[in-house]
Order: structure tokens, then sequence, then C-alpha cells
């Protein structure tokens, strides 16, 4: 049974979407209500620089449907560290400031590395380690985003592949496209939309990333996000690629 794919974007505050994605005069409050009537799931982004309240994520999960899945990016404060196998402190405080409240519209959460942080297989698989299976009785899923070449290493895909960790599929200008091993479900971030392009991504590149998405589905559940680039289309791009899917 082919799992399940769910696109959406970064965020869902931001000014240019106002009268581009959000309906003129639409109230900001209203706006992830909005995301969650036409998108099927969003990345947050909040908590990679601040803790949040139990009773924010309660209400972000009120505000959308069923079915739809917020990804959840991990603290600056576990990843941007000399040393990760230092991190079990602040690992600890992240995925317990109240992330179960989101209960089954928790997706994945999104662990990101500078683009400066190199492979050290040791201190890398000790960071792998500290990540929980669930925290409150609630599931936990976790995505890698590396971002230097020396992770293109077989032996950092057999180690999350072990942790059931998946590493994210990134399309972007700088960054090494990494496919992990199979995990039961896969994380892409699309970040080349361009403004000249009403959809972001022109028809055969997006025919492209929905091919990758089914093919992947085969596999389990698919997070496909549309992440900087041009941001504004952003949105459009995300509709583009659900109205493809069917």
């Amino acid at each position: 049974m082919a799992g399940r794919i769910r696109v959406g974007i970064g965020g869902w505050v931001y000014e240019p979407w106002r009268g581009t994605f959000y309906p003129q005069g639409l109230r900001q409050k209203d706006e992830l209500a909005y995301v969650g009537e036409h998108l099927t799931a969003t990345e947050i982004n909040a908590t990679y620089y601040s803790s949040q309240k139990p009773a924010t994520f309660a209400g972000w999960a009120k505000a959308v449907p069923d079915g739809f899945q917020f990804a959840v990016k991990a603290s600056r404060y576990c990843t941007n560290r000399r040393m990760l196998a230092e991190g079990g402190e602040s690992i600890a405080k992240f995925v317990g400031q109240g992330i179960a409240e989101l209960g089954d519209r928790l997706g994945p959460i999104l662990w990101q590395f500078m683009a400066t942080k190199q492979f050290d297989p040791d201190d890398f698989g000790a960071f792998l380690k500290l990540l929980p299976a669930s925290v409150d009785g609630v599931p936990l899923r976790h995505a890698i985003e590396v971002r230097h070449d020396s992770f293109d290493d077989p032996a950092f895909l057999a180690m999350t592949q072990a942790a059931g960790a998946a590493v994210v599929l990134a399309d972007h200008d700088e960054y090494p496209a990494i496919r992990g091993l199979d995990v039961g479900f896969s994380y892409l971030r699309l970040m080349r939309t361009r403004e000249d392009w009403p959809t972001g991504y022109n028809k055969t590149d997006m025919k492209g990333w929905r091919d990758e998405a089914q093919a992947l589905a085969q596999r389990g559940d698919v997070f496909t996000f549309f992440i900087s680039g041009a941001k504004v289309r952003n949105p459009a791009a995300a509709q583009a690629m659900i109205v493809s899917l069917g």
C-alpha cells in the first residue's frame, strides 16, 4: 500500500503571500486555517529560533483539518554546535516543549545542519542515538538535512537507516542532493522556485518532482515542501503539485 504524499510550504506568515496566496482582507489569525484548506502540510520554522508553549501547538493543531501535518524544525541549539554528541540536554528541551500537543498532526522533526558542518562518523552516530522514538506517547519521525558534500558517504546513509531517520533530498543550487535509504518515509525540500514562473517550477521540472514523490510513496509517506527560492511563488508551486498528483 502506497504512502500519502503531503505537499506544503515553510511557515504561514509571510507578507508577500497576502493578496497573492491569501485573499485580500483575510485576518492574519486565519492564515494557518487557510493553509490547511489549500495545502496538506507546512514546516514550523519558529521552533528553530525559540521554544513555544504547549498551548500554541494545541492551537495550531486545532486550526487545520484531519490529515494535515506539521513538520517541526528542531532548535538550532541542537544542531549548530561543535560536538553534536553533547546536545542531549538541548534535544530533550526541544522535544519536551509541547510538540506532543500536535497529536496526529505531527509530521517529521527536521534536524537541519549548516553548510559548514562536515561528517564526523563518531559524533554524528552519537547524535542519532540521542533522538527519541516518542514523546508523551506520540511517535516521532526524524529527518536529517545535511548540506556538506562529506555526507555523501555510505557510512552516513547506513547509520541514518539504522536509526530510522530519513535523509532530506534537497533541490538546491549549492547543497548536495543526497538520497537516503528506505526508512518508511521520505522528505523533499524543493528550493529552486523562480518568480518568472507563475507556479515556481516549469512544467517539466514539476512533473519530474511529482514522479519522484510518487515513486518514493511506494516506500511510505512523502513530505514535499517548496522552501525559499522565489518564496512568493511557493504556495502556487505547492498547489500546482497537489493538482498534478490528482
